[in-house]
């Protein structure tokens, strides 16, 4: 069973930055969608970015323009760059793959997160 591990977190000015790595204990890239979700607390996880194998993207739109996803395949590690980072970007931020809706794929089970702390 794929287990996935967030790091990068932690807390940052508004308006600063921060990178994001998922590096998954197996191979993450058997999967065509990837993505980073985030939790606030009180609200439910939602997608922040998706990326296909061959690096076909999209954002909410809460991000666009603000954050970028990457992947690296040969490192088996997926990222997420955030720049201009909001108080309202605050949460638990999580990898999986793209899920059932958009992707087709079960949902592995969710790693512990990392926290994303933006001060104003």
């Amino acid at each position: 069973q794929v287990q996935l591990v967030e790091s990068g977190g932690g807390l940052v000015q508004a308006g600063g930055s921060l990178t994001l790595s998922c590096v998954p204990s197996g191979s993450i890239f058997s999967f065509n969608v990837m993505g980073w979700y985030r939790q606030a607390p009180g609200k439910q996880r939602e997608v922040v970015a998706r990326i296909t194998r061959v690096s076909i993207t999209n954002y909410a739109d809460s991000v666009k323009g603000r954050f970028t996803i990457s992947r690296d395949n040969a490192k088996n590690t997926m990222y997420l760059q955030m720049n201009s980072l909001k108080p309202e970007d605050t949460a638990v931020y999580y990898c999986n793959n793209g899920g059932p809706t958009y992707s087709g794929s079960v949902f592995l089970p969710w790693g512990q997160g990392t926290q994303v702390t933006v001060s104003s």
